[in-house]
């Protein structure tokens, strides 16, 4: 029983003797700031692809949309000869008759 506790305060002198030999570092007093510096400037490079995409931007691209939607609906509503282009197709195909009411299109 007393080898054992002198084997333990053997042990625990060796360990007080590594700690009175280890060195306090010496830090320059400008590292945490460039650090710091360095975390930080890795995270401001990733950008957001879509960051071109500004409110403007999306402002005028709205307004073109809305501009060639209302431009294809008044041309649409101003051509009346689709429906005349359809009943000739079918008539020339026999498709439609016009003496009949009877038609393949209709049914």
């Amino acid at each position: 029983m007393m080898e054992t506790n002198k084997n333990i305060q053997d042990k625990i002198d060796s360990t007080f003797e590594a700690f009175d030999a280890i060195e306090t570092v010496n830090v320059s007093p400008f590292f945490k700031d460039k650090t710091m510096q360095v975390l930080f400037a890795e995270k401001q490079v990733k950008q957001d692809p879509w960051r071109w995409f500004t409110p403007q931007l999306q402002l005028a691209t709205l307004v073109c949309l809305v501009v060639l939607n209302v431009i294809a609906f008044t041309k649409l509503e101003a051509s009346s000869s689709y429906d005349e282009n359809v009943s000739v197709f079918a008539e020339s195909y026999g498709l439609y008759s016009s003496d009949d009411d009877t038609s393949l299109i209709n049914n």
